[in-house]
């Protein structure tokens, strides 16, 4: 899955729920099951995601939506593979971006 979000230093929360196509709530339920996601909080309470907050998210939509892990699984995995996924899932993502960028090449020729 890509993620368009622009380069920005804080998102919103519905921003976030619209790039990964999902309801604002499974953020929100997301956050308070997985400790590696700390969103920043206004005085209003509003959320404001980082760039760091948006690559764990985008970690764990990939246990759980594409690889189909239940959310103890995911828990489980992150907790045993800390540093290992986190690097192995974002040398998977630049090479998807490799290969979308080769075959648009390849198309061209």
């Amino acid at each position: 899955m890509k993620i368009d979000l622009p380069e920005k230093r804080y998102y919103g929360i519905g921003e976030v729920a619209k790039a990964f196509s999902v309801n604002n709530s499974l953020i929100r339920f997301w956050e308070k099951e997985f400790d590696i996601i700390k969103p920043k909080k206004n005085n209003k309470g509003d959320r404001k995601f980082t760039s760091e907050d948006i690559k764990n998210l985008e970690l764990i939509y990939h246990l759980v939506k594409e690889r189909g892990f239940k959310l103890e699984g995911a828990k489980k995995y992150l907790k045993e593979n800390k540093h290992k996924s986190i690097s192995s899932f974002e040398i998977i993502k630049k090479l998807e971006g490799i290969k979308i960028e080769l075959l648009k090449f390849k198309e061209h020729l």
